[in-house]
């Protein structure tokens, strides 16, 4: 079992949602997130002020996924969040070492 963690634009979560469904991945968890990487944030102006936007708005994808479907979990995300500009955003896998549904008890890649 491995857990993607993927940072994406916000406007790109249904896309990518729909995606993952069509694949077999029927959870994630989503938390909006803020962060910089290689864009390091821009300049706006309000009111005729400029100022600086150092962290921007991303989505934090958590999901959970066999071993086997791993690499086609990383594939429809990374075609799906993609818009060819900076600030795309990344993806991690890690190992899960133990995973329970606490409504049923059931381990591993049962309970995912």
């Amino acid at each position: 079992m491995k857990l993607v963690v993927a940072i994406i634009k916000p406007f790109k979560l249904d896309e990518v949602r729909q995606a993952l469904t069509a694949i077999g991945v029927h959870g994630m968890t989503v938390t909006e997130v803020k962060g910089y990487g290689r864009q390091k944030g821009h300049t706006e102006m309000y009111r005729g002020a400029e100022y600086v936007v150092n962290f921007l708005p991303k989505l934090r994808l958590e999901i959970a996924v066999s071993s086997d479907i791993v690499d086609k979990a990383i594939e429809v995300i990374s075609s799906n969040a993609r818009t060819g500009q900076i600030g795309d955003g990344k993806i991690f896998v890690a190992p899960i070492e133990h995973a329970l549904r606490i409504r049923t008890g059931e381990t591993d890649t049962d309970a995912l």
